[in-house]
């Protein structure tokens, strides 16, 4: 498997890794990531096998446990701590409802993260629990301060992302876990914004989920559901099959009765071809070291926001520094961020348009590791040509 350097300065390797370099720019890895070639060909392997055998044919469970690890290495959890769900909600959802929330207890959101990380916890008004709003003095900017501020006695739960998926700022996950922790509060985290584009540890996290269909460079509807082994007695299953219930020879039993893993979360059959294709997106990321991307994201991005705001782009969100993230986000005072759009994609390059609350518009570009200077400055030379 290549390494970093070999990916990056072998143009012919870089495009046999990932195809889509052949015929566009792609900077959208915040929104539906494409598939590297090694992901591609694992969930092809898989499909024709199972066309030869069936579908959990020998070593498919084998597989399945050693992904389980995988994922584990991947954040710093134990392998038993692991459920292989996606997308991101399934797991947030099974978070919200698993919970035995009391009426009063209260939830600390931020209201314009992601849909995806506020409807469930929203949802448990039904139930008596109170949801108070974050509002941070910058778009996005979740500080461990600010969120020490909004802790009262009630506050049973801190359901935040890892980073905003519309200005980028990445929040201090091990500042922010820490002082939850200190406090009594239990802390869920919606990862999918920065998993597989640095690191992050869930020594101070309680819940985590995240799909592997942006940086992780995976399929969709896979990811990774973390539950903390101390939380699994707290955390009822919501989604109830014979996987997840045992079942002895497949017959019911008279009480329900859960594996002592977190495959409890899991209630039937996996996605196994979404498996396979994560666990080789996961091995190439870790071959090429989350240290190494990470630096990598932030040199792109570094060219990128450089470029941009010499062409007087307004750039929401930190451009450099700990809370910077691979997301850059940006609009022009004086430009149809619409048509600039549009010229993005006549030219072949696939990036995002994104609305604030307010309905501004904005272009987000997100780079991976693999993307090149020479990409960064024609997509530059594209906005340059359509202002």
């Amino acid at each position: 498997m290549q390494n970093l350097e070999s990916l990056v300065h072998d143009e012919e390797a870089r495009r046999a890794a990932f195809p889509v370099c052949r015929n566009h720019i792609f900077l959208a890895h915040a929104g539906v990531t494409v598939l590297p070639q090694c992901a591609a060909d694992a969930v092809i392997e898989y499909t024709r096998r199972s066309c030869e055998n069936h579908q959990e044919f020998g070593d498919v469970l084998r597989d399945v446990n050693e992904t389980r690890r995988i994922c584990a290495e991947f954040i710093g959890a134990r392998a038993e701590e692991i459920a292989l769900l996606g997308p991101t909600s399934l797991g947030l959802s099974l978070f919200a409802n698993g919970l035995p929330w009391r009426a009063g207890d209260e939830i600390l959101c931020y209201a314009n993260d992601y849909p995806a990380n506020v409807y469930p916890w929203m949802d448990l008004a039904r139930v008596g629990v109170v949801i108070r709003y974050l509002e941070p003095e910058r778009p996005g900017e979740i500080t461990p301060e600010l969120v020490a501020n909004a802790i009262t006695p009630r506050t049973r739960m801190a359901a935040l992302a890892s980073c905003n998926f519309l200005t980028g700022y990445r929040i201090d996950v091990d500042a922010i876990g820490k002082l939850l922790h200190e406090r009594g509060v239990l802390f869920s985290l919606d990862a999918i914004q920065t998993l597989g584009a640095s690191l992050l540890s869930v020594e101070h996290v309680d819940f985590l989920s995240a799909d592997a269909h942006k940086w992780m460079l995976g399929p969709l509807a896979i990811g990774i559901v973390f539950v903390k082994r101390d939380h699994f007695e707290l955390l009822r299953p919501t989604l109830l099959g014979a996987w997840n219930v045992r079942s002895p020879n497949f017959i019911t039993q008279s009480e329900i009765a859960f594996p002592a893993t977190a495959q409890r979360y899991e209630p039937g059959v996996l996605n196994v071809a979404g498996i396979y294709g994560m666990r080789a997106s996961l091995q190439m990321l870790m071959n090429v070291g989350l240290n190494n991307v990470h630096t990598r994201i932030l040199e792109i991005k570094a060219q990128l926001v450089a470029e941009l705001q010499a062409l007087d782009f307004e750039i929401i969100a930190p451009t450099s520094g700990p809370n910077a993230s691979g997301i850059t986000t940006f609009r022009h005072p004086r430009a149809d961020m619409a048509a600039l759009f549009r010229a993005f994609e006549e030219n072949k390059i696939v990036g995002s348009l994104r609305f604030d609350r307010a309905g501004n518009q904005y272009i987000r570009l997100s780079p991976h590791f693999y993307n090149t200077r020479d990409e960064i400055a024609q997509v530059v030379d594209t906005l340059r040509r359509a202002l």
